[in-house]
């Protein structure tokens, strides 16, 4: 996993930030659903058209790691590519040993960008992210995010009978009127073997409702 930058040198990039035509920064969250096996494909078109950061909770990092037999071309593609950072949760606190003078990693990440992705969104952080829980790092920026000026976009992925379950559409309704934007997925058949709603969408529909839902000047 890539190292993690400096506070500085994050806060850096906004320097810049009363340029109209510069880059969107995206988070890309990964969290733990088969789906997560889209997530290289989807960082590095993301990344043709916004700087690119990953955050992947612990089961994220599971199913992000079978890309390697599910697509491997993209998963080698992925692990070429130096422009794209990851973290995980153990970056939140590796750096943290000085109170008042470390950088505390959620934060800077929230500050440094424009729009977060959670893709997939699984019903696990689904729930916790509507109940305002906060135990890792992905849900911790989640928990600081600034819905005045920056856009949450969340794409659940789930199984269908999970996405039919009564708290789904509670949870998705409570994230909505937060100011959460949501992507819903398609009806097919699932990596279980059932056929029905709950697959994530796909990556090219989700790279284009980011980009049109959001500005390079939101910052």
């Amino acid at each position: 996993m890539s190292s993690l930058t400096s506070s500085s040198s994050i806060l850096d990039d906004n320097v810049n930030s009363n340029k109209q035509k510069r880059r969107l920064n995206i988070l890309l969250g990964v969290s733990g659903s088969v789906a997560a096996v889209k997530g290289p494909e989807l960082a590095i078109k993301l990344s043709k058209v916004a700087n690119v950061k990953v955050i992947m909770t612990q089961r994220g990092k599971y199913f992000w790691n079978l890309t390697e037999t599910y697509n491997k071309e993209m998963f080698d593609q992925f692990n070429t590519m130096e422009n794209i950072q990851v973290y995980e949760d153990k970056d939140e606190w590796d750096v943290y040993k000085v109170v008042g003078k470390d950088e505390v990693v959620h934060i800077e990440l929230r500050r440094w960008a424009d729009v977060m992705v959670i893709a997939p969104a699984s019903a696990n952080t689904i729930a916790k992210l509507a109940q305002g829980l906060c135990d890792n790092l992905l849900t911790c920026v989640a928990r600081a995010w600034d819905f005045k000026q920056d856009k949450l976009i969340i794409c659940p992925a789930m199984n269908t009978m999970m996405w039919d379950h009564p708290f789904t559409l509670k949870h998705l309704n409570l994230l909505k009127e937060i100011g959460c934007s949501i992507v819903e997925p398609q009806e097919k058949k699932l990596a279980c073997g059932d056929i029905g709603k709950g697959a994530l969408e796909k990556v090219d529909i989700i790279v284009n409702f980011v980009l049109s839902s959001s500005t390079s000047s939101s910052k």
